[in-house]
């Protein structure tokens, strides 16, 4: 085929792909066209997963009669006049694709009305022309109407999914933005059954609740951040889950860079970052987490769709959402109360679009700052021993019921980091040197990860093909099954997908091995003495892996169930 100029047409239709790559996308690029305008309600109407209506209606300031054909032209926007302007712009949109793209993929209405005009201008589009062009009554605002979407485009129309998945995307890219701007009334119909409504009064938890529900939002913590004078550290605000509420994906995690609505793994490795040690294998907490930030530190101009953002100094953003959060769980995070039955309802899981995302990676980022000063537990007085697994201690307010393995997991994982971090390992020699057998994939972490072991204490010297001779393990495995600890101690070496450090991988993976089992008789010394033991940790309310080490039974609460309240 010999080389030649595409149509117009065509032109027009493959740009309109990178901007609108299903109904979610109309719905993204005329909410923010909306919110740029100064709206503080909007309200949103889909049908058939938006393939067959789109409505989105603002009382923003709407558009002059004269610049309204203007609008649907390519690169035509009121948002930027030169290239500088892209360094200080604050709005959503700034690219003045998102109207002409929408109209050569659909049928496009529009009525709106400016402040200075006595009547509303109407406008059809068809194929990207305008077809039908009037005057009608109007209120001040924006009524944006897309029918038939990708019915000129079948190629795109048959990969859309279900309607129901693309109406779950809408869903949720519209509960996002009644996160990210809780100052703005929102109401979403799908199918003409209204699904969302937020009250715009300015408090994000109030929208929250609404996403999330009530309980969820009664029981997220406040994140709170300072000031820069420089305006070059990122301002972090928000709310996080306590460890007691997580779920099973990452999708409950939500970012918003000055507004802007991002999907981000260099962000959401900061988060996670945070939680370790406070929440359980796979379980992720519902985070929605505001970042303020001069529009000349991060750049928003990578993507036709503005998926991506780059920040000229990722390590300070990363460090910022890492303490932010960090702080809120060490002042705020509640040790659990005692509940017959969950706190909180499940929420159904939802599938999150991936519509934006970050370009940046978590490795590059600097070592997060310091963690905060931790808050004191209760003195406790040991009453006794329970299914010889849980120790039942009296405080000032109540009962304290502590589990014994995860409290001695606390305990031995702060040991062993801080006793690797002095270089004064503990370390206890065999008087006979233990064969240990290992896989292949197990001899080539130890390979390039022993040193690492031999600083928490190990000593390992090959014997034969993929045999061992263990000569010495750290103190606290003392009596344990050594071969099981030093095979797992090695794979959490290998275990990336954990997130932590290396170093916090073997502290965990020996404090598991060396702590009390469950099941295991302690006398009221040991069991005092764990005890004051783990007054003196970090973080004294959970285990390396998240579980919580005690629950609380409040005074209070024995009151009423004995009726005495």
């Amino acid at each position: 085929m010999p080389i030649r100029l595409l149509s117009p047409d065509v032109v027009s239709k493959i740009a309109a792909g990178e901007v609108v790559e299903r109904p979610a996308s109309v719905v993204k690029e005329l909410i923010e066209n909306s919110l740029d305008a100064g709206a503080s309600q909007i309200d949103i109407e889909a049908r058939a997963g938006g393939v067959n209506l789109i409505r989105v209606s603002d009382n923003g300031t709407g558009i002059p009669k004269d610049e309204v054909e203007l609008a649907f032209q390519h690169h035509a926007t009121s948002k930027i006049e030169s290239l500088d302007d892209l360094d200080s712009r604050t709005s959503l949109g700034f690219r003045g694709e998102a109207l002409h793209s929408i109209a050569h993929v659909a049928q496009v209405d529009m009525l709106t009305r400016a402040s200075d005009d006595s009547s509303g201008t109407f406008v059809s589009l068809r194929g990207g022309e305008v077809a039908e062009r009037g005057v009608r009554a109007a209120p001040r605002g924006t009524t944006v109407t897309v029918r038939h979407l990708f019915r000129n485009v079948p190629a795109r129309l048959k990969f859309l999914k279900s309607a129901a998945t693309e109406s779950n995307q809408i869903s949720n890219l519209v509960s996002q933005y009644c996160m990210a701007f809780p100052g703005v009334k929102f109401t979403l119909s799908i199918d003409g059954r209204q699904v969302l409504r937020t009250p715009g009064s300015g408090r994000l938890r109030d929208a929250i609740a609404e996403v999330y529900g009530l309980e969820v939002a009664q029981a997220m913590l406040e994140i709170k951040g300072a000031a820069s004078e420089s305006g070059m550290t990122p301002v972090v605000s928000g709310y996080t889950s306590p460890p007691a509420l997580s779920r099973a994906t990452r999708g409950y995690v939500s970012f918003f860079v000055n507004g802007r609505w991002v999907q981000s793994r260099a962000l959401a490795g900061a988060v996670e970052r945070a939680y370790e040690g406070w929440l359980g294998v796979r379980r992720y907490p519902i985070s929605v987490i505001n970042i303020a930030i001069a529009p000349q530190f991060v750049d928003v101009n990578v993507h036709p769709a503005k998926r991506e953002v780059r920040f000229s100094q990722e390590p300070l953003v990363f460090n910022a959402v890492h303490g932010a959060i960090r702080r809120a769980l060490s002042e705020r995070a509640p040790i659990p109360e005692f509940r017959e039955a969950p706190a909180f309802p499940t929420v159904p899981e939802r599938e999150m679009p991936s519509l934006l995302r970050v370009e940046n990676k978590p490795g590059t980022a600097e070592p997060p700052s310091p963690e905060p000063a931790r808050r004191e537990l209760p003195i406790l007085r040991v009453l006794g021993q329970a299914s010889l697994t849980y120790i039942i201690a009296e405080g000032p307010d109540g009962v304290y019921l502590i589990d014994q393995h995860a409290a001695h997991e606390r305990v031995l994982f702060e040991r062993a980091l801080a006793q690797r971090s002095r270089r004064a390992v503990d370390v206890q020699s065999l008087l006979e040197p233990l064969p240990v057998d290992l896989t292949l994939k197990q001899q080539e972490t130890l390979r390039t990860g022993g040193e690492m072991l031999s600083q928490f204490g190990f000593s390992l010297e090959p014997f034969g093909d993929r045999t061992y001779l263990v000569r010495a393990v750290p103190a606290m495995l003392a009596g344990k099954s050594i071969s099981e600890a030093v095979k797992e101690a090695i794979d959490s070496l290998d275990d990336e997908a954990a997130g932590a450090s290396e170093e916090e991988r073997i502290a965990r993976s020996l404090a598991c091995h060396g702590s009390v089992r469950a099941g295991q008789l302690l006398s009221q010394e040991e069991m005092g003495e764990l005890i004051r033991q783990l007054e003196k940790t970090a973080s004294p309310r959970t285990c390396p892996h998240g579980r919580p080490t005690m629950i609380h039974l409040s005074a209070g609460r024995l009151e009423r169930e004995f009726g005495r309240a």
